[in-house]
Protein backbone atom coordinates (compact mmCIF):
# COMPACT_ATOMS: atom_id res chain seq x y z
CA UNK A 1 0.00 0.00 0.00
CA UNK A 2 2.56 2.45 0.74
CA UNK A 3 4.94 1.75 -2.55
CA UNK A 4 1.03 2.24 -4.35
CA UNK A 5 0.38 5.54 -2.66
CA UNK A 6 4.56 7.06 -3.07
CA UNK A 7 4.10 5.86 -6.82
CA UNK A 8 0.21 7.80 -6.81
CA UNK A 9 2.08 11.25 -5.79
CA UNK A 10 5.49 10.87 -7.81
CA UNK A 11 2.93 10.44 -11.08
CA UNK A 12 0.84 13.40 -9.83
CA UNK A 13 3.57 15.56 -9.64
CA UNK A 14 4.85 14.29 -12.99
CA UNK A 15 2.07 15.17 -14.80
CA UNK A 16 1.54 18.65 -12.60
CA UNK A 17 5.02 19.33 -14.01
CA UNK A 18 4.50 18.12 -17.69
CA UNK A 19 3.60 21.24 -18.42
CA UNK A 20 7.02 22.49 -18.60
CA UNK A 21 8.37 19.63 -20.33
CA UNK A 22 8.44 16.26 -21.73
CA UNK A 23 7.58 13.73 -19.45
CA UNK A 24 11.36 12.59 -19.15
CA UNK A 25 12.40 15.70 -18.04
CA UNK A 26 9.19 16.19 -15.51
CA UNK A 27 10.69 12.34 -14.13
CA UNK A 28 14.30 14.22 -13.65
CA UNK A 29 12.77 17.12 -11.69
CA UNK A 30 11.24 15.33 -9.21
CA UNK A 31 13.86 12.39 -8.76
CA UNK A 32 16.79 13.53 -6.32
CA UNK A 33 19.75 11.89 -4.83
CA UNK A 34 18.22 13.70 -1.70
CA UNK A 35 20.37 12.29 0.63
CA UNK A 36 23.52 14.14 -0.37
CA UNK A 37 21.70 17.20 0.93
CA UNK A 38 19.63 16.02 3.68
CA UNK A 39 22.93 14.40 5.36
CA UNK A 40 24.33 18.60 5.47
CA UNK A 41 21.45 18.93 8.18
CA UNK A 42 21.61 17.37 11.34
CA UNK A 43 20.24 18.61 14.82
CA UNK A 44 23.60 18.98 17.06
CA UNK A 45 25.17 21.31 13.81
CA UNK A 46 22.09 23.25 14.13
CA UNK A 47 22.17 23.09 17.97
CA UNK A 48 25.89 24.49 17.89
CA UNK A 49 24.96 27.58 15.18
CA UNK A 50 22.15 28.87 17.07
CA UNK A 51 24.18 28.41 20.49
CA UNK A 52 27.06 30.63 18.72
CA UNK A 53 24.40 33.37 17.80
CA UNK A 54 22.90 33.28 20.99
CA UNK A 55 26.18 33.23 23.00
CA UNK A 56 27.26 36.59 25.31
CA UNK A 57 29.87 37.17 22.61
CA UNK A 58 27.29 38.54 20.18
CA UNK A 59 25.37 40.09 22.69
CA UNK A 60 22.33 39.66 20.99
CA UNK A 61 22.91 41.18 18.01
CA UNK A 62 21.55 44.66 17.81
CA UNK A 63 22.41 46.47 14.38
CA UNK A 64 25.44 48.23 15.18
CA UNK A 65 26.89 46.97 18.00
CA UNK A 66 30.76 44.93 18.30
CA UNK A 67 28.19 41.68 18.84
CA UNK A 68 26.30 42.32 15.69
CA UNK A 69 29.61 42.68 13.75
CA UNK A 70 30.76 39.02 15.33
CA UNK A 71 27.67 37.44 14.05
CA UNK A 72 27.98 39.34 10.98
CA UNK A 73 31.77 37.78 10.52
CA UNK A 74 30.83 34.42 11.50
CA UNK A 75 28.07 34.43 8.63
CA UNK A 76 30.65 35.89 6.02
CA UNK A 77 32.93 32.60 7.26
CA UNK A 78 29.74 30.58 6.64
CA UNK A 79 29.07 31.80 2.81
CA UNK A 80 32.76 31.32 2.10
CA UNK A 81 33.01 28.05 2.99
CA UNK A 82 29.40 27.21 1.14
CA UNK A 83 30.80 28.81 -1.93
CA UNK A 84 29.02 31.65 -2.38
CA UNK A 85 30.65 34.57 -4.88
CA UNK A 86 30.60 38.05 -3.36
CA UNK A 87 28.92 41.32 -4.66
CA UNK A 88 32.00 43.07 -5.99
CA UNK A 89 34.60 41.97 -4.31
CA UNK A 90 33.03 41.33 -0.29
CA UNK A 91 29.76 40.02 1.12
CA UNK A 92 29.06 42.36 3.57
CA UNK A 93 27.09 45.80 2.87
CA UNK A 94 26.22 48.87 4.55
CA UNK A 95 23.22 49.59 5.71
CA UNK A 96 22.17 52.37 8.04
CA UNK A 97 19.04 52.64 9.82
CA UNK A 98 19.34 56.02 11.24
CA UNK A 99 20.87 57.84 14.72
CA UNK A 100 24.55 56.94 13.39
CA UNK A 101 23.68 53.31 13.28
CA UNK A 102 25.70 51.39 10.61
CA UNK A 103 25.12 47.48 9.63
CA UNK A 104 25.50 45.17 7.07
CA UNK A 105 23.57 42.81 5.44
CA UNK A 106 25.52 39.85 3.89
CA UNK A 107 24.79 38.85 0.95
CA UNK A 108 26.35 36.21 -1.51
CA UNK A 109 25.46 34.43 -4.93
CA UNK A 110 25.51 30.52 -5.99
CA UNK A 111 25.29 30.51 -9.74
CA UNK A 112 22.72 28.82 -11.71
CA UNK A 113 25.14 27.74 -14.36
CA UNK A 114 28.87 28.73 -14.99
CA UNK A 115 29.01 27.76 -18.68
CA UNK A 116 25.58 30.05 -19.59
CA UNK A 117 24.97 32.62 -17.17
CA UNK A 118 21.41 32.54 -15.88
CA UNK A 119 19.27 36.14 -15.62
CA UNK A 120 16.82 35.34 -13.47
CA UNK A 121 17.37 35.46 -9.77
CA UNK A 122 15.60 34.14 -6.25
CA UNK A 123 16.44 35.53 -2.90
CA UNK A 124 16.01 33.48 0.18
CA UNK A 125 16.76 35.48 3.38
CA UNK A 126 16.30 35.60 7.36
CA UNK A 127 17.60 38.51 9.17
CA UNK A 128 20.15 37.95 11.94
CA UNK A 129 19.76 41.22 14.14
CA UNK A 130 17.87 41.12 17.39
CA UNK A 131 17.47 43.29 20.41
CA UNK A 132 21.09 43.17 22.25
CA UNK A 133 21.31 44.15 25.44
CA UNK A 134 17.99 46.20 26.94
CA UNK A 135 18.05 47.05 30.84
CA UNK A 136 21.05 45.47 31.85
CA UNK A 137 19.77 42.29 30.26
CA UNK A 138 20.58 40.20 26.98
CA UNK A 139 18.08 39.20 24.49
CA UNK A 140 19.71 36.05 23.10
CA UNK A 141 16.79 35.96 19.99
CA UNK A 142 17.31 31.66 19.34
CA UNK A 143 13.85 31.44 17.53
CA UNK A 144 13.80 35.22 16.50
CA UNK A 145 16.35 34.57 14.50
CA UNK A 146 18.76 33.00 15.11
CA UNK A 147 16.99 30.01 13.74
CA UNK A 148 16.47 31.66 10.73
CA UNK A 149 20.10 32.21 10.27
CA UNK A 150 20.43 28.33 11.01
CA UNK A 151 18.49 27.61 8.26
CA UNK A 152 19.57 29.75 5.57
CA UNK A 153 23.22 28.58 5.88
CA UNK A 154 22.03 24.81 5.68
CA UNK A 155 19.98 25.58 2.37
CA UNK A 156 23.41 27.45 0.77
CA UNK A 157 25.24 24.51 2.06
CA UNK A 158 22.65 22.26 0.22
CA UNK A 159 22.53 24.01 -3.16
CA UNK A 160 26.09 24.53 -3.50
CA UNK A 161 26.92 20.58 -2.58
CA UNK A 162 23.96 19.86 -5.41
CA UNK A 163 25.95 22.31 -7.47
CA UNK A 164 29.21 20.30 -7.12
CA UNK A 165 27.55 17.05 -8.21
CA UNK A 166 26.78 18.46 -11.36
CA UNK A 167 23.07 20.17 -10.63
CA UNK A 168 21.95 22.92 -13.05
CA UNK A 169 19.70 25.18 -12.52
CA UNK A 170 17.80 27.77 -14.40
CA UNK A 171 17.87 30.79 -11.69
CA UNK A 172 21.00 32.22 -9.83
CA UNK A 173 20.64 31.99 -5.83
CA UNK A 174 21.50 35.30 -3.80
CA UNK A 175 21.37 34.25 0.01
CA UNK A 176 21.05 37.44 2.05
CA UNK A 177 21.74 37.62 5.65
CA UNK A 178 19.28 41.08 6.72
CA UNK A 179 20.38 43.30 8.95
CA UNK A 180 18.60 45.62 10.69
CA UNK A 181 14.80 43.97 10.35
CA UNK A 182 14.16 45.02 14.05
CA UNK A 183 15.00 49.07 12.70
CA UNK A 184 12.42 49.45 10.47
CA UNK A 185 13.71 46.03 7.87
CA UNK A 186 16.31 49.06 7.03
CA UNK A 187 18.30 46.11 5.89
CA UNK A 188 15.77 44.74 2.84
CA UNK A 189 14.54 47.81 2.32
CA UNK A 190 18.72 48.70 1.51
CA UNK A 191 18.38 45.89 -0.76
CA UNK A 192 15.70 46.44 -2.38
CA UNK A 193 17.09 50.32 -3.29
CA UNK A 194 20.32 48.69 -4.81
CA UNK A 195 18.15 46.08 -6.78
CA UNK A 196 16.08 49.50 -8.05
CA UNK A 197 19.29 51.07 -8.62
CA UNK A 198 21.35 48.76 -10.09
CA UNK A 199 24.25 48.63 -7.77
CA UNK A 200 24.02 44.94 -7.26
CA UNK A 201 26.34 43.76 -9.87
CA UNK A 202 26.44 40.00 -10.93
CA UNK A 203 29.71 38.53 -9.83
CA UNK A 204 29.81 35.84 -12.70
CA UNK A 205 27.59 38.25 -15.41
CA UNK A 206 29.09 41.62 -14.53
CA UNK A 207 25.40 42.47 -15.36
CA UNK A 208 23.12 44.52 -12.87
CA UNK A 209 20.80 42.28 -10.67
CA UNK A 210 17.54 44.69 -11.63
CA UNK A 211 14.54 44.33 -9.33
CA UNK A 212 12.69 43.14 -12.73
CA UNK A 213 15.42 40.14 -13.07
CA UNK A 214 14.51 38.88 -9.07
CA UNK A 215 11.17 36.11 -9.96
CA UNK A 216 10.66 35.00 -6.50
CA UNK A 217 11.91 36.00 -2.90
CA UNK A 218 11.61 33.43 0.17
CA UNK A 219 11.63 34.77 3.63
CA UNK A 220 12.76 32.99 7.01
CA UNK A 221 11.79 34.25 10.36
CA UNK A 222 11.24 32.20 13.77
CA UNK A 223 11.36 28.87 12.47
CA UNK A 224 12.67 26.59 14.96
CA UNK A 225 9.54 26.34 17.48
CA UNK A 226 6.83 23.58 18.44
CA UNK A 227 5.27 26.38 21.32
CA UNK A 228 2.58 27.25 18.99
CA UNK A 229 1.11 24.59 17.04
CA UNK A 230 -1.64 24.63 14.75
CA UNK A 231 -5.54 23.74 15.50
CA UNK A 232 -4.53 20.12 14.97
CA UNK A 233 -1.57 20.27 18.32
CA UNK A 234 0.47 18.64 16.25
CA UNK A 235 4.28 19.55 16.71
CA UNK A 236 5.54 18.91 13.12
CA UNK A 237 4.25 21.96 11.26
CA UNK A 238 5.08 25.25 8.87
CA UNK A 239 3.53 28.05 8.07
CA UNK A 240 3.94 29.76 4.39
CA UNK A 241 2.82 33.07 3.89
CA UNK A 242 2.45 34.77 0.97
CA UNK A 243 1.94 31.05 -1.35
CA UNK A 244 -0.72 32.42 -3.35
CA UNK A 245 1.76 35.07 -4.61
CA UNK A 246 3.54 32.90 -6.69
CA UNK A 247 3.29 31.83 -10.58
CA UNK A 248 0.53 29.26 -10.81
CA UNK A 249 2.50 26.45 -11.65
CA UNK A 250 4.40 27.03 -8.23
CA UNK A 251 1.76 27.03 -6.02
CA UNK A 252 1.37 23.77 -5.42
CA UNK A 253 5.29 22.92 -5.03
CA UNK A 254 5.27 22.96 -1.52
CA UNK A 255 2.43 20.35 -0.99
CA UNK A 256 3.47 18.61 -3.03
CA UNK A 257 7.70 18.45 -1.83
CA UNK A 258 6.08 18.30 1.34
CA UNK A 259 4.95 14.40 0.65
CA UNK A 260 7.14 13.32 -2.18
CA UNK A 261 9.87 13.49 -0.13
CA UNK A 262 8.42 12.36 2.88
CA UNK A 263 8.90 15.54 5.30
CA UNK A 264 4.86 15.15 5.92
CA UNK A 265 4.63 18.23 8.11
CA UNK A 266 1.40 20.34 9.24
CA UNK A 267 1.10 23.13 6.38
CA UNK A 268 -0.80 26.38 6.69
CA UNK A 269 -1.13 29.30 4.57
CA UNK A 270 -2.68 31.41 6.89
CA UNK A 271 -1.73 32.81 10.15
CA UNK A 272 -3.30 30.61 12.43
CA UNK A 273 -7.18 30.78 10.54
CA UNK A 274 -7.52 34.20 10.77
CA UNK A 275 -7.41 36.17 7.48
CA UNK A 276 -6.77 39.40 9.32
CA UNK A 277 -3.96 38.39 11.22
CA UNK A 278 -2.45 36.77 8.18
CA UNK A 279 -2.52 40.54 6.09
CA UNK A 280 -0.89 41.44 9.40
CA UNK A 281 1.84 39.52 10.35
CA UNK A 282 3.17 38.98 6.19
CA UNK A 283 3.68 43.04 7.19
CA UNK A 284 5.78 42.42 9.42
CA UNK A 285 9.37 40.95 8.00
CA UNK A 286 11.57 41.51 5.17
CA UNK A 287 8.80 39.81 2.41
CA UNK A 288 7.34 43.14 2.66
CA UNK A 289 9.19 45.42 0.60
CA UNK A 290 9.43 42.68 -2.21
CA UNK A 291 5.45 41.81 -2.29
CA UNK A 292 4.72 45.48 -2.09
CA UNK A 293 6.64 45.45 -5.43
CA UNK A 294 5.36 42.65 -6.81
CA UNK A 295 7.61 40.02 -6.23
CA UNK A 296 6.28 36.73 -5.33
CA UNK A 297 7.32 36.19 -1.48
CA UNK A 298 6.63 33.53 0.69
CA UNK A 299 7.02 34.00 4.37
CA UNK A 300 8.05 31.12 6.28
CA UNK A 301 7.90 30.62 10.01
CA UNK A 302 6.33 28.45 12.52
CA UNK A 303 4.68 31.71 14.31
CA UNK A 304 5.18 33.80 17.72
CA UNK A 305 5.62 32.24 20.84
CA UNK A 306 5.27 33.22 24.37
CA UNK A 307 9.52 33.79 23.68
CA UNK A 308 9.32 36.10 21.47
CA UNK A 309 11.15 39.04 22.32
CA UNK A 310 12.13 37.57 25.85
CA UNK A 311 15.20 37.14 27.61
CA UNK A 312 14.50 33.48 27.71
CA UNK A 313 14.14 32.78 24.12
CA UNK A 314 16.98 30.07 24.24
CA UNK A 315 18.25 27.41 21.95
CA UNK A 316 17.09 24.99 24.26
CA UNK A 317 13.33 26.02 23.67
CA UNK A 318 13.70 24.85 19.98
CA UNK A 319 12.77 21.89 18.33
CA UNK A 320 15.22 21.17 16.85
CA UNK A 321 14.20 17.93 14.93
CA UNK A 322 11.24 19.83 13.33
CA UNK A 323 13.65 22.76 12.35
CA UNK A 324 15.54 20.28 10.35
CA UNK A 325 12.41 18.60 8.58
CA UNK A 326 11.36 22.47 7.53
CA UNK A 327 14.48 23.04 5.89
CA UNK A 328 14.32 19.90 3.89
CA UNK A 329 11.23 20.93 2.40
CA UNK A 330 12.46 24.63 2.06
CA UNK A 331 15.27 23.14 0.18
CA UNK A 332 12.98 21.04 -2.15
CA UNK A 333 10.66 23.59 -2.56
CA UNK A 334 13.56 25.98 -3.29
CA UNK A 335 15.02 23.80 -5.51
CA UNK A 336 11.85 23.15 -7.67
CA UNK A 337 11.67 26.59 -8.64
CA UNK A 338 15.38 27.16 -9.31
CA UNK A 339 15.49 24.64 -11.61
CA UNK A 340 12.32 25.28 -13.95
CA UNK A 341 13.55 27.56 -16.80
CA UNK A 342 11.28 30.60 -16.95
Amino acid sequence: MYKIKNAYIFLAAAVLLCGSGTGLSAQNFWITNDNIAHNLVWEEKLRRRIDFLTDTLCEGRATGTRGANEAAFWITGRFRQAGLLPFDGTYAKHIYTGHGRVGHNIIGMLPGARKKPCDSYIIIGAHYDHLGILGGKMYPGADNNASGVAALLSLAEMFSVMKTVGRVYGKNIIFVAFDGKEANMAGSQALWKMLEEGRLTDPLSGKAVTADKIYAMANIEQIGSSLAPLSSGRKDFLIALGNSTLPARDKELLSLCNRFYGTHLELSESYYGSERFTEIFYGLSDQKIFAENGIPAVFFTSGITLNTFKVYDRTETLDLEVLRKRIILIFHWAEKIVRQSE
